[in-house]
């Protein structure tokens, strides 16, 4: 029992470090945060199941991250008002060619990740953007002058 509520306060302070960490996927970390994130794995382990390498606490302890999990996922899908709490919600970072920096200040990132982005994109300059959304789960929806003619908008990973 005691691993069951250790693995749910660890869970817990991961969930809120990951939200407040900004919208990073795996490809934007850098080496510095894969070597933290491998560290933080570590610690973790160890914090949850206290140096007990016993294959029931292993087991017992990632059940419990799954299951808090998918706990989060069926309150987001069923409480859709807690949804933009729970993973977020959609940003606007570009409005008709104009950075909107407070916003990217604000998720933590530089106009240097829009223009990456853009650019993996096929798109030159931002003055082309009309509309640049930062997902929820960190990519760039893309909305060119390009776009009127209906087709689905460019998508980048971002």
């Amino acid at each position: 029992m005691d691993i069951l509520i250790r693995s749910l306060v660890i869970f817990g302070f991961l969930w809120f470090v990951v939200r407040i960490g900004g919208k990073r996927e795996v490809a934007q970390l850098s080496a510095f945060d894969m070597i933290l994130l491998v560290t933080v794995g570590d610690l973790v382990a160890q914090g949850v199941v206290q140096e007990d390498y016993s294959l029931t606490a292993a087991v017992i302890a990632v059940a419990t991250f799954t299951l808090a999990g998918i706990v989060l996922n069926s309150v987001a899908f069923r409480y859709p008002r807690f949804r933009p709490w729970l993973a977020g919600r959609a940003r606007v970072v570009v409005r008709n060619g104009e950075p909107l920096l407070d916003t990217l200040a604000g998720e933590r990132m530089t106009i240097q990740d829009v223009h990456e982005a853009a650019r993996q994109q096929g798109i030159r300059r931002l003055s082309d953007i009309e509309l640049c959304v930062l997902e929820t789960d960190g990519a760039f929806s893309f909305f060119t002058s390009n776009d009127s003619d209906g087709s689905a908008p460019d998508r980048g990973r971002g």
